[in-house]
């Protein structure tokens, strides 16, 4: 089984790419929507993260502006995430090729080792702002290391032009 990381920026179509890969009948784990659950699910873990960071929970945004309160978001929340992928992992045996979408994975050590290569999306800024408002701040906190990257999709042209560069990476897969 090979698990790759989907990765980028945000704004760049990550998410599109993995609905893409998902209707392919590619599992796909996404960080983002898991750790959502995983603060409905994982008893308690609402009030643990209002008393470490001592902000109420409707208030959680405000990690984009404070790095103290990002890192203590993280130091809680990561281990739980990092554990219920390698639950979600150990229930994909079977499935050759997984996906892994995350925005933040690939600068974070204790989700190293998770995956096996890295597929970076990427857009050129102006878009990525007209696509999502959030760009301009987020990209202060997130980098993308050239150097931890396999391959480059570059998703600045249609949808069906971004469906296409991932029909051919997939083609490298199988």
């Amino acid at each position: 089984m090979t698990t790759v990381l989907v990765t980028g920026p945000i704004g760049s179509g990550k998410s599109t790419a993995c609905r893409y890969l998902s209707s392919r009948g590619y599992p796909v784990y996404d960080c983002d929507s898991r750790c959502k659950r995983l603060y409905e699910e994982v008893p308690g873990l609402k009030e643990k993260i209002e008393e470490e960071l001592g902000i109420p929970f409707s208030e959680l945004y405000r990690i984009f502006e404070d790095e103290s309160l990002r890192l203590s978001l993280e130091a809680i929340v990561y281990p739980l995430l990092v554990e219920d992928l390698k639950r979600w992992k150990a229930s994909k045996e079977g499935f050759p090729l997984l996906f892994v979408e995350s925005a933040i994975a690939l600068d974070k050590p204790c989700f190293y080792g998770l995956w096996d290569s890295v597929l970076l999306i990427d857009a050129r800024k102006s878009l990525r702002l007209k696509r999502n408002e959030n760009a301009r701040q987020r990209d202060a906190i997130q980098s993308f290391d050239p150097s931890k990257v396999d391959v480059i999709v570059r998703n600045d042209g249609s949808r069906e032009a971004l469906y296409k560069q991932l029909d051919d990476y997939l083609q490298t897969k199988i």
